[in-house]
């Protein structure tokens, strides 16, 4: 049983009968009263996010994890099929489990969080960035800009991303998952 102070971002949790992912945390010490800590949770059966303040001190059941590396192999309806790439047994999640889905490539290879009591798959935990290809946008035009102006672009999966106005299709760029925001042009 842990309390407040072992809360991190990505630690998984039993909280109202069900599992919870912190997707963000922050201790406050008020000036006057009892210290608090304000999170951001995510179930990892329903997708929702909710906030909840827990006060210094509280116990909190931690759900132990264990991490697998899964390769996203197709999409079928709501849900998607990986495959381990240890041992190839083939699972499938529904798209809610799935954070940055629309940047999720065919081949690509993530991380898999599995609840070690029961080895059920709780939540696809994708890479800090990916390269894809920009398959459409328009044509930036010179003279147009006053600084760090930015077009629409849309990339092989179908996201739609905004870019500097120098990114042409065919393009490769680096995108961050987490925030779905440019990186930088990648060379080929």
């Amino acid at each position: 049983m842990a309390n407040t102070s072992d809360i991190r971002k990505g630690l998984c949790i039993v909280y109202n009968n069900d599992t919870y992912k912190i997707i963000e945390f922050q201790h406050v010490k008020p000036g006057k009263g009892p210290a608090f800590v304000r999170t951001k949770l995510k179930s990892l059966t329903s997708g929702k996010v909710v906030d909840n303040t827990f006060s210094a001190g509280h116990k909190i059941d931690e759900v132990r994890v264990e991490t697998r590396k899964y390769q996203y192999l197709y999409p079928e309806g709501d849900m998607f099929h990986f495959m381990n790439t240890s041992d190839y047994n083939q699972i499938s999640l529904p798209k809610e489990t799935i954070d940055g889905v629309e940047f999720l490539k065919e081949g690509e290879v993530v991380t898999v969080i599995v609840r070690a009591a029961d080895e059920v798959p709780l939540t696809v935990d994708m890479p800090q960035s990916v390269t894809l290809e920009v398959t459409h946008t328009e044509p930036g035009v010179k003279g147009n800009t006053a600084t760090n102006a930015t077009k629409p672009a849309t990339v092989e999966t179908g996201a739609r991303v905004n870019v500097p106005l120098f990114i042409n299709e065919g393009d490769l760029i680096k995108i961050d998952t987490e925030t779905g925001k440019y990186l930088e042009r990648v060379k080929s």
